[in-house]
């Protein structure tokens, strides 16, 4: 307890899009709304105060090659801090990062274990590349692994169609998150397309992480079974360039690739008016880099999400969603700090003025 400062954070603190006070303490590392008896050497913080941002879809310990070493996994965690980003939910990953979670200066991370893939229908060297028979056996291994969630691939490009298509029967995807939820663990899936989601729906999944495949056939769907959305926008936004590298070898994925991305803001607009839960995920750890919490936050604004509803989905939404606290009594003091008051323009997201961990400044 000793060695934890003392702080005082005034100003506006947002323990909830409504819930708004005027002040509260750290102490011992936790969150206090009493003033401490006796306290010497108060450090004051001051201007808004949110609860550490969550990156729903991250990836710690991966680059655009697969795994890699412990040095770069540590740069990879300290960039997400300083933007603010203070939760990851890592949505697959070779590397065991389990190191992290001895530093009280870096992100808490929620591990979904190695994402699992059909053979040669994905990255090389990310995945566990399987045959269906095996789906329900590694499903159960990545859930004993990981921190409550499981991820599969639930599409990619087929190189026999030239196109995007589903890597998995309904049977096997059935027995698969079914395992899953016996073991605790929740599943999400990577999709593009379109003709994965319904039989991923109806098979129990509880996330789907893109969800560009939307349609008005499936949005009903989702919203009915409560099936959460990541839509990582920042990631979508390099769609283009993607169907411009595949053009020659497969136009009909480029095609698909580039219709996808022309409506996406119109399918995550048509997602939240209909109810699914949206969260913010960045997709940074493959080919994208680190700390763009705030730029998919200002993304979500841009395709019609009201600013307080996109800034609860990487703040007091988020982490409810994620069952971890935000700025309650006794938490750890996990938040970071803004000049002006990001309900009314998300963009301050981008310039923390102090981010706190674990009770402590770091940035």
């Amino acid at each position: 307890m000793s060695d934890h400062p003392v702080l005082h954070v005034k100003g506006r603190v947002l323990v909830g899009p409504d819930d708004v006070r005027d002040e509260l303490w750290v102490v011992g590392g936790r969150i206090s709304y009493e003033r401490p008896g006796g306290a010497r050497d108060v450090r004051v913080v001051e201007g808004w105060a949110l609860p550490g941002l969550v990156d729903a879809h991250c990836h710690v310990g991966l680059d655009a090659h697969g795994p890699v070493p412990a040095d770069v996994s540590e740069k990879q965690a300290l960039t997400d801090r300083d933007a603010g980003t203070l939760l990851i939910r890592d949505a697959g990953s070779p590397s065991d990062t389990r190191w992290i979670d001895g530093r009280d200066d870096l992100p808490k991370i929620i591990r979904a274990g190695r994402h699992i893939a059909r053979t040669r229908r994905y990255i090389r060297n990310y995945a566990h590349e399987i045959e269906p028979e095996d789906l329900v056996a590694y499903v159960a291994q990545e859930a004993r692994r990981g921190d409550g969630w499981v991820k599969l691939v639930g599409d990619w490009i087929d190189r026999g169609t030239g196109d995007l298509s589903a890597c998995w029967p309904r049977e096997a995807v059935e027995a698969a998150i079914a395992e899953a939820h016996r073991l605790g663990a929740r599943v999400t899936a990577h999709c593009f397309a379109e003709d994965s989601l319904r039989d991923l729906v109806e098979a129990g999944i509880d996330c789907v992480e893109h969800a560009t495949g939307l349609t008005e056939d499936t949005v009903p769907l989702f919203a009915e079974r409560g099936v959460a959305i990541v839509p990582t926008l920042v990631n979508i936004a390099t769609f283009p360039r993607l169907a411009d590298g595949g053009e020659a070898r497969y136009p009909q994925w480029s095609a698909h690739m580039r219709r996808l991305h022309e409506r996406r803001y119109d399918t995550v607009r048509a997602a939240y008016d209909a109810g699914i839960p949206v969260y913010v995920g960045t997709d940074a750890g493959g080919s994208l880099a680190h700390g763009l919490v705030a730029a998919e936050v200002a993304e979500l604004v841009t395709a019609g999400i009201p600013p307080v509803e996109a800034l609860s989905a990487t703040a007091w939404g988020a982490r409810r969603w994620l069952g971890r606290p935000g700025l309650d009594e006794g938490a750890p003091a996990d938040l970071v700090v803004y000049e002006g008051d990001p309900r009314d323009d998300v963009r301050v997201l981008a310039d923390p003025r102090r981010v706190v961990l674990n009770g402590r400044i770091v940035g």
